[in-house]
């Protein structure tokens, strides 16, 4: 394969301010990724998977002074994992909404996409919201 495939355990972590702002930024960023390593064709469920986890992050995980982080990563088995990381130690609760609620379709949404998903503790305060997608054409 060629030189743009990312090799098991490459990941890209960057950090954004707890604004609404950072959910289209971070998906930029994300698209940039997944064209280096050539897969694109888990873009569009990836670029929702980041904007759900890093919105529920940016709106219920708020710590005044604190960063919420991504990573993008490859993972064996070629699988594309996201994770979100912020220092709340307040955990999303996945239930599905109320009829005609404008909100809370996330975590389903998430569920729906991804191969797996998770929240786990992290080094430091807070928690990491995770989800892995399959990428197709991987070893």
């Amino acid at each position: 394969m060629g030189s743009a495939n990312p090799r098991d355990g490459e990941t890209v972590v960057l950090r954004w301010s707890q604004t609404a702002r950072s959910v289209p930024l971070a998906r930029r960023e994300l698209r940039r990724t997944l064209a280096r390593w050539e897969w694109g064709a888990v873009e569009d469920a990836a670029s929702l998977v980041l904007s759900e986890l890093l919105t529920n992050a940016v709106r219920h995980g708020q710590v005044p002074g604190r960063e919420i982080e991504t990573h993008f990563a490859r993972v064996r088995g070629g699988a594309l994992r996201i994770e979100v990381h912020d220092a709340s130690e307040r955990r999303p609760l996945m239930a599905l909404p109320l009829d005609g609620a404008d909100g809370g379709w996330g975590l389903p949404l998430v569920d729906t996409l991804a191969a797996k998903w998770g929240i786990d503790d992290r080094r430091g305060p807070g928690k990491l919201v995770w989800a892995e997608l399959s990428v197709g054409g991987e070893p």
